[in-house]
């Protein structure tokens, strides 16, 4: 039945929906997991780090990009799409300096990008794009975290996760986010939520801090490793205590 309305982009299906724009949302599924936590002092965005081929450079398997000096992106879905975002992004923020002669909100700079998704879902012999990404930085000391799905829709966050398995993030993120957390603490929550899905460690983790005096450090990995050590040390020394009681 519903092929009768996926092969345009512009007709909705008789219960409402536009097929390709959830096929789009697919597609992020698919991709690598993506986890975003907003602190008072400090944003965290974590990524999974696919595996590269033997032969393959991964400094070109990136997921996290700098669109201005203090704004990074984060994204899950393909990354050719990506691409076509992030240059777009790029060039709003050179656009708003050149105008403004100041750096850009994030708001804006998220608002511009869903912009251009939603563009995609109303136009005909185009795609949605299939891609979510999280906008992460600091307008003035106020850190911020925006979110932008394929439909069009850009909402700001304390913490979100998207990409594969995003549904079993997000509701571990509810359970133990705070409000009050401190830069560490963020950071250890976002390394707990990727080793909820990914199996291989800090290898196959990528962490982005920004705070407002460092718009963004990539932590290295053997510090990664420190912290995955840490949570495997503590969750070891929990189950031993509960096995003795």
């Amino acid at each position: 039945m519903s092929s009768r309305y996926d092969a345009a982009i512009t007709v909705f299906s008789p219960d409402g929906h536009l097929l390709q724009v959830e096929y789009a949302m697919k597609a992020v599924e698919r991709g690598a997991s993506v986890v975003g936590i907003r602190c008072p002092k400090a944003v965290i965005l974590a990524v999974e780090r696919r595996t590269a081929a033997k032969l393959q450079d991964p400094r070109t398997l990136r997921k996290l990009v700098k669109l201005d000096e203090h704004i990074t992106m984060a994204f899950a879905g393909l990354n050719a799409d990506a691409r076509v975002l992030i240059d777009r992004a790029r060039v709003e923020c050179q656009s708003y300096r050149l105008t403004f002669e100041d750096q850009p909100p994030v708001e804006k700079i998220a608002r511009s990008i869903a912009q251009i998704q939603q563009k995609y879902t109303r136009s005909g012999g185009m795609r949605p794009f299939g891609i979510s990404t999280f906008l992460a930085g600091f307008d003035g000391d106020v850190p911020q975290l925006y979110r932008t799905r394929p439909a069009g829709t850009h909402t700001a966050w304390k913490a979100n996760a998207t990409g594969r398995s995003g549904t079993t993030l997000r509701q571990f993120l509810e359970k133990n986010y705070k409000d009050d957390m401190s830069k560490d603490s963020g950071i250890e929550l976002a390394v707990k939520t990727l080793l909820e899905v990914v199996e291989s460690g800090a290898k196959n983790m990528e962490i982005a801090v920004l705070t407002a005096k460092n718009p963004m450090e990539i932590l290295s990995t053997e510090k990664v490793e420190a912290i995955v050590a840490k949570i495997q040390a503590e969750k070891a020394a929990k189950e031993n205590e509960e096995k003795e009681s």
